[in-house]
């Protein structure tokens, strides 16, 4: 799926504006612009000090933040774990009333059935990140 646009808040790894007050343009030298631009991706920025902008993303952030403050960790490893298992009940198992009651996994399979050209990869139910270093032909 082709990433058209982002809305990201104004921390210092999305904009180099001052403090994200837009007292300052933006120069278009950060290194996320230039990435963006790179790849054709439209950057927005949401208001400063308003998180329910970006709420879908402030309450998955939070429910880490649950998950996190509940656990106790051995080591970073076992953190890790714990955290793929969340995305991974939180993708398949948890109904979004944003996505009409669907999983996000489920929403993305139906999308690619609609739009098979918006995709290049199959949908699959696994957790983590796609690494496009050393797991890039790995889905193809």
């Amino acid at each position: 799926m082709r990433i058209a646009r982002v809305l990201t808040d104004n921390g210092r790894a999305f904009t180099d504006r001052l403090f994200g007050l837009r007292k300052r343009a933006a120069t278009g030298q950060h290194e996320f612009d230039l990435l963006r631009a790179e790849l054709g991706i439209e950057h927005r920025l949401a208001p400063p000090m308003r998180p329910q902008t970006n709420g879908m993303v402030e309450r998955f952030n939070g429910r880490i933040g649950d998950v996190l403050q509940s656990h106790r960790f051995q080591s970073g490893e076992d953190l890790e774990q714990t955290l793929l298992r969340y995305v991974d009940l939180y993708s398949t198992q948890f109904p979004q009333s944003a996505l009409k009651r669907q999983t996000p996994v489920a929403t993305l399979k139906d999308r690619q059935r609609q739009r098979p050209e918006l995709f290049r990869k199959r949908v699959y139910n696994l957790a983590g990140c796609d690494s496009y270093t050393d797991r890039k032909d790995s889905f193809a």
